[in-house]
């Protein structure tokens, strides 16, 4: 895969990540905690890293 197409993946998972932790805060502050939704985001949080690792890798 060209390395600019690699940089722009990874600029999108770290924004898909960012949004995702909005949205998780606001539907605790909102709603009450759930589980799921912290777990599904602590994944993304994840595979973010992975993909910042393989980047500069």
């Amino acid at each position: 895969m060209p390395r600019s197409s690699t940089d722009g993946s990874t600029k999108t998972m770290g924004a898909l990540t960012l949004g995702g932790l909005v949205v998780v805060t606001a539907y605790t502050v909102a709603l009450g905690s759930n589980g799921w939704l912290w777990f599904g985001w602590v994944v993304l949080g994840l595979i973010t890293l992975a993909l910042v690792v393989m980047r500069t890798g």
